[in-house]
């Protein structure tokens, strides 16, 4: 459904031979929903990246990267890719790669963030990235480790993007929407990522949140459930694999539309500048300590 290589590779010799030397240990119902879940979401993201290409567009922003290795998988492209993470993620990603001996394609640029003193926009631009191109952007295993307004000041930098860029993400849905079951295993699943220092803090409303990001700008958005990605991915499967939980994925497009906030002067090489209402940075990681989203979840989890 999903084959990534250098999932396990990236994490070095020694970790690689102790999960597949323990593939039983991810056999139980709650860690198959998991990987299910987490499979399909990357799955996702990329058959979106895969039709946004064919459309013309040729940038493409992994948020909160951590070890995502879709550049490294792909190689030489077209497709120009920014992985935008603090510098301390980035620089243990490097010596990880270097280990492993992955080469760092020419295709990609890492997109160091210093969440104190620039916004996501001004980290992007100074990176090489073109503000007047439309471009695609995966923000996967990191929402709900935000607040509430860090999440959404992020969503307004992509949704002020020009037309033809998009975003998929994933979130977590409130309480009050789930059943009990999904409630219990939420529960178990939050109470083990807050042991580890990382509790989950925002939830949305999957049929308030498409409205929300409408009315900022974006010209669609889309909620992908539990159910539809069942169908999509995991139908007549002979080993039972599905999520038949509560994961839910975002797909928005801008409208090209959405007001823009810039200040005099310009970015690097004339971009503009977005500076959020509040003045203050885009958080797209899970903080400033070198932890990250994206693939980490991955390893954490299962």
């Amino acid at each position: 459904m999903f084959e990534d290589p250098l999932a396990c590779r990236i994490l070095g010799a020694d970790t690689e031979r102790s999960i597949r030397g323990e593939r039983e240990a991810y056999d139980t119902p709650g860690r198959k929903r998991l990987r299910a879940f987490l499979a399909a979401r990357s799955r996702y993201a990329e058959d979106a990246l895969d039709l946004a290409f064919a459309r013309g567009v040729r940038q493409y922003v992994v948020l909160g990267a951590g070890f995502d290795t879709y550049a490294y998988r792909k190689g030489a492209s077209p497709l120009r890719v920014f992985e935008v993470d603090h510098p301390a993620t980035q620089a243990h990603k490097r010596e990880l790669l270097a280990a492993a001996s992955i080469p760092i394609p020419p295709s990609l640029t890492f997109a160091p963030i210093d969440f104190e003193a620039e916004t996501l926009l001004e980290a992007l631009c100074a990176a090489g990235f073109d503000a007047r191109a439309p471009a695609f952007f995966s923000w996967l295993g990191v929402t709900p480790y935000l607040t509430t307004a860090a999440v959404m000041e992020t969503l307004g930098v992509v949704a002020r993007r020009p037309a033809g860029s998009e975003i998929v993400f994933d979130f977590a849905p409130s309480a009050d929407t789930l059943t009990a079951p999904q409630r219990l295993a939420r529960a178990a699943l939050a109470a083990r990522v807050a042991s580890v220092g990382e509790p989950w803090v925002s939830f949305f409303d999957p049929c308030e949140f498409p409205r929300d990001l409408t009315a900022m700008g974006f010209g669609s958005a889309e909620v992908v459930g539990s159910e539809a990605i069942d169908r999509r991915y995991f139908r007549d499967r002979a080993d039972g694999l599905r999520l038949g939980g509560s994961g839910y994925l975002m797909h928005a497009l801008s409208s090209g539309l959405a007001p823009a906030y810039s200040h005099e002067g310009g970015g690097p090489d004339g971009h503009p500048n977005d500076v959020e209402p509040d003045g203050g940075p885009s958080p797209i990681g899970r903080g400033v300590d070198g932890d990250a989203g994206g693939a980490d979840d991955v390893h954490d989890l299962e």
